[in-house]
């Protein structure tokens, strides 16, 4: 069993633990991004194209366990959120410097 199977075997495991752990972890990485983003609205031309990109992806994951998807796809969109934030966090963080 790789990484990604283990992860996803636990999350099943522990479903009614994860939902409001991953919430508050995905929308404070979620908030973060927006943070770095509006910081740099005045250096970069496609802030808002940013911005919008993290809110959907944020908020995709929140409607997934809202709507109570099979748990394959709320992992995935989990995990997708994570990256797409913490890419857009990388980013933005390099533009200060």
């Amino acid at each position: 069993m790789n990484f990604y199977e283990k992860s996803l075997s636990n999350f099943n495991e522990n479903y009614i633990l994860y939902i409001p752990l991953s919430i508050i972890f995905q929308s404070c990485v979620g908030s973060i991004a927006a943070m770095y983003i509006l910081i740099n609205s005045t250096i970069s031309e496609f802030y808002l194209l940013e911005l919008t990109i993290c809110v959907i992806v944020s908020m995709t994951y929140n409607a997934a366990i809202m709507a109570h998807l099979k748990l394959k796809w709320t992992f995935n969109l989990l995990i997708l959120s994570l990256i797409v934030n913490i890419i857009l966090i990388a980013l933005n963080v390099m533009r200060l410097q």
